[in-house]
């Protein structure tokens, strides 16, 4: 049950971190990093997503609204990150194409 609870906070840090909406901080990490985090995050959550599922349907004490909400936000995480991918190489592409 305490997987689910963890799955359910997540998405938002991972979401605030992509959106680049957390609160200002002293520490200035570097877009590699943010990736990074972001990547691992999603991933965490995919993870996380799946222990619901596996518990769900071994017979757990898993509530199933929880489990397709868990599943439902790492999907949702997961779409928002291919999105950030197709946008960055799209950039990385016109600045490919761009002659000096």
């Amino acid at each position: 049950m305490n997987t689910i609870n963890n799955t359910l906070s997540a998405p938002q840090s991972a979401l605030t971190q992509a959106t680049g909406a957390n609160k200002p901080t002293t520490e200035t990490g570097s877009f590699k990093d943010m990736l990074l985090d972001s990547i691992q995050d999603v991933n965490s959550m995919q993870q996380q997503a799946d222990q619901a599922v596996e518990s769900l349907m071994t017979g757990g004490d898993v509530n199933p609204a929880e489990v397709m909400t868990a599943v439902q936000k790492a999907d949702l995480a997961f779409r928002l990150m291919m999105q950030m991918r197709n946008k960055m190489m799209q950039v990385y592409q016109e600045v490919k194409d761009i002659r000096v």
